[in-house]
């Protein structure tokens, strides 16, 4: 509807006061207080509801008045249902505009009077507060006030609706506001819940959109009102903010964001997930965000720990994908909510970003990237490797790299210094082969994590291996690689002397080494190995073994620092 400024639609005859005592001949109307917007003017067959105040001309003493009544008053105007002065003294008035009307007998009471309120011939004089105009072909007028660029789905009737609003008569005075009870109007459309102008109204709406709804008294609450605040035949004027809404019928939506390529997995029910996300309501509202926590959301896929909608959505996920997830109270938290945070019979968006996921049953993955031509000797339990790695999490975070080390990170196989996934993923290497291993969390740092390893986190390694010491069994100093010299004694007496100090034993174990017939411990120094073996076959210890103490020991059981 047009705002125009207002007009008085009907020649008015304005008579000038004159100290003379000349008889008004038609009405006259002194427009004292005029609102600065008009959006309407009374016209002949409108209803109106005003305030009044009724004084005789003569002596200002008052016969009338609405305001001490309490109630304004009610009529039609145009069609006789007044005095005929006030029939025209209120065509072209605009709610809020104040009048004083001066009515002259003929067209008032005339020559008769009125119940001896008011005398024979008496000029009346009424002060009108307009409060209220309508027609009984008045509609439903909505103007919008702000519509969101992005409107995917608008109100229809059976839909529940949340919304916010301000409800003032036309006249500006307030009488209801959901912002200050601080909960939004919740209700379903089209099933008489709501009075019929207002379910007329909050139809086609988008969340996040504002209306001005205007209802005519007929499509509001009529002659009755409603308590002390809504008075009878009361247009009503309704600033509506759309918050949220849904269908009983409504399922899971889900839209993928970002899809990584080459996926070959995907989650099912039974995997365990860990993923980001962001929770706002269909407005935009923010309520939770593990974002903030810096603490990704972990759970079992399928099995009834987050709420149904979530529960649904995480299935058939890839490592590394964006989604939105808009999920409806029913698939949510129901009519009841969560306190304060999340309202009754709430939409929720969640958008997510899947970190990683794993099975219980999971091994370790193992990809070979690059592989030498030469690979005969491959790395087993107790040797002694050196490697470099990359530790990232799935997402590409980097955890670790032995690039921030002076040197590559060295461990003996089998001794427990690494996690057993990548003991697993360094097991069968060459001298220069790279892989690229998967580590899930129970084959690494578990649910409790370590250092800078996230809890349940899986472990993304880039590995290569730069050096490989073939090792001896745990506990052992020294082992034969195949049958020892039977007998022993004269192989280690090199010079023949019969007797074979430190230095003879020395040259006899490392002539061993370096033809391939025996292996010392890696890792360790030679020498003092070496000492250690000697020391323990010296039974005597005057500094030299003897064959008689070979034959002892032979006769003994065998300890792991003996030959």
């Amino acid at each position: 509807m047009d705002l125009v400024r207002p007009s008085v639609l009907f020649l008015l005859h304005v008579l000038s006061v004159k100290c003379s005592h000349e008889p008004l001949v038609d009405v006259e109307v002194d427009r004292y207080h005029i609102p600065k917007v008009c959006s309407r003017e009374v016209q002949t067959e409108d209803f109106v509801r005003y305030h009044f105040n009724g004084t005789l001309f003569a002596d200002g003493k008052k016969f009338d008045s609405s305001h001490d009544r309490g109630k304004a008053f009610i009529s039609q105007v145009g069609l006789g249902r007044l005095i005929t002065g006030m029939d025209r003294g209120l065509q072209g008035m605009c709610v809020n505009e104040r009048r004083k009307i001066t009515i002259p007998p003929h067209l008032a009471f005339g020559s008769i009077g009125t119940g001896g309120v008011i005398p024979a011939d008496a000029v009346l004089v009424y002060d009108v507060l307009l409060l209220d105009i309508w027609n009984t072909e008045d509609k439903v007028l909505i103007r919008t006030l702000h519509k969101p660029a992005s409107c995917n789905r608008s109100t229809v009737a059976s839909d529940f609706v949340r919304y916010h609003y301000n409800g003032t008569l036309l006249s500006g005075e307030a009488f209801d506001s959901s912002y200050s009870r601080n909960t939004t109007y919740d209700t379903y459309l089209g099933q008489g819940d709501l009075i019929k102008g207002m379910d007329e109204g909050l139809l086609g709406m988008c969340v996040a959109e504002r209306r001005i709804v205007i209802v005519p008294p007929f499509l509001a609450y009529g002659e009755n009102g409603s308590g002390t605040t809504v008075p009878p035949q009361a247009t009503l004027v309704f600033e509506v903010l759309l918050v949220d809404l849904f269908n009983p019928k409504d399922d899971l939506i889900v839209e993928v964001k970002e899809a990584p390529k080459g996926c070959t997995r995907r989650t099912v029910t039974g995997d365990y997930i860990r993923y980001h996300y962001n929770g706002t309501f269909q407005d935009g509202t923010a309520f939770d965000s593990s974002y903030q926590r810096n603490s990704t959301y972990n759970t079992y896929v399928g099995k009834g720990y987050v709420i149904q909608g979530m529960d649904k959505a995480l299935q058939g996920l890839c490592m590394g994908e964006k989604r939105r997830i808009t999920v409806p109270p029913h698939m949510a938290y129901g009519e009841d909510g969560v306190g304060d945070i999340i309202p009754g019979s709430a939409v929720l968006v969640f958008e997510i970003h899947v970190i990683d996921f794993h099975n219980p049953k999971d091994t370790v993955k193992i990809k070979v990237t690059h592989k030498p031509q030469d690979c005969n000797l491959m790395s087993e339990a107790d040797d002694l490797i050196q490697y470099r790695y990359n530790c990232s999490l799935m997402d590409g975070t980097l955890l670790y790299s032995s690039d921030h080390y002076e040197s590559p990170s060295i461990t003996t196989l089998g001794a427990n210094k690494v996690i057993h996934g990548l003991e697993e993923g360094l097991r069968g290497m060459c001298v220069g082969e790279r892989r690229k291993v998967v580590v899930p969390p129970h084959w690494g740092h578990g649910e409790d994590g370590a250092g800078g390893v996230p809890k349940s986190a899986v472990l993304f390694f880039e590995l290569e291996l730069v050096e490989l010491q073939k090792g001896v069994p745990e506990g052992y100093m020294f082992v034969w690689l195949g049958n020892g010299p039977d007998p022993l004694f004269p192989a280690m007496d090199l010079n023949g002397d019969k007797e074979v100090p430190l230095e003879e034993f020395s040259s006899f174990i490392m002539i061993q080494v370096k033809e391939g017939k025996g292996r010392l411990r890696p890792g360790v120094d030679t020498d003092s190995i070496i000492k250690d073996i000697f020391n323990n076959q010296d039974r005597n210890a005057d500094g030299k073994i003897v064959e008689d103490e070979l034959k002892e020991q032979a006769e003994e059981p065998v300890t792991r620092d003996e030959l």
